[in-house]
C-alpha cells in the first residue's frame, strides 16, 4: 500500500496514481465484503480510527472513499457472503486466479465434445452464427452465485447488479471491469431508460407481478440487451487485428429492428460498422415501422420483405452459412457479417441480467425471502427471453415453473406437449403481436443443447433435419426431462383471449398491457398458484400497438392518416398506467425516408447487400 504526505501532514492514501502503479504490478482481486462486516470487526478489535481519518467522519465514511479507489484498480472481484468465513473467502480466490488462467470459452451447439471449436467472447460476438449453422453457447459450467452471494445484490441498482453479473461471465483482458462499468451506466442511463430502476417490478393483481421491459427508447424488452450489446461488440472489435469492418445483418419481427438502430447509433463515431434490417412489410404494427423506417443515416438501411419473419431470417442465415456470399464480401469490400437477433450469444447474455434483477426486486420488496421459489411467464417466439430465464436459474436465481406464452403461432406449444416439431403443416398467421409471430424458433437449439447435457451430434442431427424436411421429433425422455427437471409448461392463446384480456385487465386494475404481455397474462391466469409468486415478463408499451390496443378496448378508431397519430393521441388520452410513452408520438411523426420492398428470395437479399457495401 502507498502512502504519500503533503506538507501539512494530511495522509493522502489511495491516490489514483498508486492505486494505477498497484494495478501495474500485477493481477488485482478486490475482496469485497460488506461495510457492516468491516465495522463489526473493527468494534471487536476496538479500532474507533483509521490512516486518512478526519475530525467528524466516520468510519464506514472511511471505508466507502477507499472503495472508490479498489474499483478503479481491480481486476477480478470476490464478492464475500456476509460473516463468510476466511478459509471460505480464501477459496474463492483461488477459485477465481483458476478462472482468470481458463477463461469462458464457447463452442457451436452442433459440434461434438471431442471436436469443438473453442472461441472466446470477442470471437462469438463479432461472429454471430458459429460456421457450421449452430448457435454458440458456453462451452463449461455456467458461473453462478450462491444465495448469500446474491443476497449482497438486493439492496444495489439495476446497473450494480449488472455489473456484478456480466463480471462472472466477461474476462477482464476483453473488458476491464472499470470499462464494463462504464459501458453499463451509459446503456441504462435516465437519458436511455425512462424510469430509474430501468427494468422496474410492479404488482397487478394478487400474486402476479410485471416486469416492465419496456422504458427503453424504443420501448420494448429488446433496449435491455441492445443498449449495451453495441458496445460491447464496439469493444471486440478494437481487439481485432485486421482492419476489417462489420455489417450487422438484421431480421426483425417487429422490435428488434428499433432496438438495433438505436443501439449501434450512439457509438462513438464507428465507421467500421454498419446495420441492414430486414422485416415483414405487412407484419408488423404501424408504430414499430415508423421507428424503423424514419431512422435518417448513411450508415443504416432498412428493408421490407415481402414475406414474414421466418423467410427473413432463414434468408439470413442462408447468407451467413454461404461461403461465396461472405468470400466475395470480404475480397470486394474488406467486409465481415454479424447478427444482432438473440442468435448472437452477446445479444442473449444481457438478458439474463434482468431476470435475475427482476428476482432480486421481489427479496427487496418484501415479497419473497431469498431462496424462496418464484414462477416465471414470459411471451414466446424465438425463445431467447425465455433461455435468459433459464439461464439466470443456471446462476443460481431459484425460479420454479417456466411458463412459455404463444399466440395463434402455437408451434412450440404443439412442441413442448408432442416432442414433434413439425413445420410442413404450418402457415404462419398474421397477429396482433408480432414480435412472436414467429415459426422457426431459433434459440430453441440452444435450449435444447442445454436439455441433452451438450449433445451436439444429436441437436445437429434435428437442427438439420428441420431445415432439410421441415419437422424433427426428440426422444420421450428429453420431453420429460423439459417437463421434470426444466419445469417447463407451455400454452396459447387465441386473437380474442388477447383482446379480452386487455379489456379485462384494463376495467378492473386501470392497467394496459400490450398485445404480447395479454398473451402472457392470459397463459399466467391458467397456471398461478397460491403458493408462489408469478412475474409475467411485459416486453413492451401498449403504444407501439395503438389500433389494435384500441380495438381490444372497443374504441372507434380515428380516421386513418398516413403516421397513426390520431390514434396515438386517442390512447393519450386514456388513463392508463402506465403513462404513455412520448417518444413513440415523436417517432410516427418523422418522415419516412426507407421505401424499399423487395421479395425474400435470398438472391434478392444479398443484392441488397452488396449495392449497400458498396455504397460505404
Amino acid at each position: 500500500m502507498m502512502i504519500s504526505w503533503s506538507r501539512t501532514g494530511e495522509c493522502l492514501l489511495l491516490i489514483s496514481e498508486a492505486m494505477d502503479h498497484v494495478a501495474r504490478s500485477g493481477l488485482v482481486i478486490f475482496v469485497d465484503v460488506h461495510y457492516e462486516d468491516i465495522l463489526q470487526r473493527l468494534h471487536k478489535m476496538k479500532v474507533d480510527r483509521l490512516v486518512t481519518h478526519r475530525e467528524g467522519q466516520s468510519i464506514a465514511d472511511v471505508l466507502q472513499y477507499r472503495r472508490s479507489f479498489y474499483e478503479k484498480a481491480y481486476d477480478l472481484r470476490a464478492l464475500c457472503e456476509r460473516f463468510e468465513s476466511v478459509e471460505s473467502v480464501t477459496t474463492k480466490i483461488d477459485r477465481l486466479v483458476q478462472n482468470f488462467s481458463s477463461p469462458m470459452n464457447y463452442a457451436s451447439t452442433r459440434s461434438d465434445s471431442d471436436g469443438k471449436a473453442i472461441h472466446h467472447f470477442q470471437d462469438v460476438i463479432l461472429r454471430g452464427l458459429a460456421e457450421d449453422g449452430g448457435l454458440f453457447v458456453p462451452g463449461k459450467e455456467f458461473p453462478s452465485l450462491t444465495w448469500g452471494e446474491w443476497s449482497r445484490l438486493v439492496e444495489l441498482s439495476f446497473q450494480e447488479r449488472a455489473l456484478l453479473i456480466l463480471e462472472r461471465w466477461l474476462h477482464p483482458d476483453f473488458v476491464r471491469p472499470q470499462t464494463l462499468s462504464a459501458i453499463i451506466d451509459k446503456a441504462y442511463s435516465r437519458s436511455n431508460f425512462s424510469s430509474e430502476d430501468v427494468i422496474p417490478i410492479v404488482k397487478l393483481e394478487e400474486n402476479q407481478y410485471l416486469m416492465e421491459t419496456f422504458h427503453g427508447p424504443t420501448a420494448s424488452f429488446k433496449d435491455a440487451a441492445l443498449q449495451i450489446m453495441p458496445q460491447l461488440f464496439e469493444q471486440a472489435i478494437t481487439k481485432e487485428t485486421n482492419s476489417a469492418r462489420y455489417l450487422i445483418l438484421v431480421a426483425t419481427s417487429g422490435d428488434t429492428g428499433s432496438a438495433v438502430l438505436d443501439g449501434f447509433s450512439k457509438l462513438s463515431g464507428n465507421s467500421n460498422v454498419r446495420v441492414m434490417v430486414l422485416y415483414p412489410e405487412h407484419g408488423i404494427s404501424s408504430v414499430q415501422k415508423a421507428l424503423m423506417t424514419s431512422v435518417d443515416s448513411d450508415s443504416v438501411k432498412v428493408i421490407g420483405v415481402d414475406g414474414d419473419f421466418d423467410s427473413c431470417q432463414s434468408a439470413i442465415k442462408a447468407i451467413f452459412r454461404s461461403q461465396s456470399v461472405n468470400e466475395r464480401l470480404m475480397d470486394a469490400y474488406n467486409i465481415k457479417l454479424s447478427a444482432a437477433n438473440s442468435i448472437n450469444w452477446g445479444r442473449l447474455l444481457p438478458q439474463v441480467v434482468y431476470h435475475a434483477s427482476a428476482y432480486l426486486d421481489l427479496v427487496r420488496q418484501g415479497v419473497i425471502g431469498m431462496g424462496d421459489e418464484c414462477d416465471v411467464c414470459i411471451p414466446t417466439g424465438n425463445f431467447g427471453n425465455i433461455l435468459a430465464a433459464f439461464y439466470a436459474r443456471e446462476m443460481g436465481i431459484p425460479y420454479k415453473m417456466f411458463i412459455c406464452a404463444s399466440n395463434v403461432n402455437n408451434i412450440l406449444t404443439e412442441f413442448f406437449q408432442t416432442g414433434i416439431y413439425d413445420l410442413r403443416q404450418r402457415k404462419l398467421q398474421v397477429s396482433t403481436s408480432p414480435a412472436i409471430d414467429i415459426l422457426k424458433s431459433s434459440n430453441l437449439e440452444r435450449f435444447l443443447h442445454l436439455v441433452t447435457g451438450g449433445d451436439g451430434p444429436m441437436i445437429k442431427n434435428w437442427f438439420e433435419g428441420l431445415h432439410k424436411d421441415g419437422i424433427f421429433k426428440v426422444p420421450n425422455e428429453v420431453l420429460e426431462t423439459i417437463s421434470d427437471k426444466f419445469n417447463l409448461v407451455s400454452d396459447w392463446c387465441s386473437e380474442e383471449q388477447c383482446a379480452k384480456t386487455i379489456r379485462t385487465v384494463f376495467k378492473e386494475t386501470g392497467y394496459l398491457l400490450d398485445p404480447h404481455t395479454s398473451i402472457a397474462k392470459t397463459v399466467a391466469d391458467r397456471q398461478t398458484t397460491s403458493e408462489r409468486p408469478m412475474i409475467i415478463c411485459s416486453t413492451a408499451h401498449y403504444g407501439k400497438f395503438p389500433e389494435d390496443v384500441s380495438r381490444a378496448l372497443q374504441l372507434p378508431l380515428p380516421a386513418e392518416n398516413d403516421d397513426c397519430s390520431g390514434v396515438l393521441q386517442q390512447l393519450k388520452t386514456v388513463s392508463a398506467l402506465p403513462s404513455f410513452n412520448q417518444g413513440l408520438e415523436s417517432a410516427v411523426k418523422k418522415p419516412r425516408v426507407h421505401n424499399s420492398v423487395i421479395s425474400d428470395d435470398m438472391k434478392n437479399i444479398t443484392r441488397e447487400i452488396e449495392t449497400f457495401c458498396a455504397e460505404w
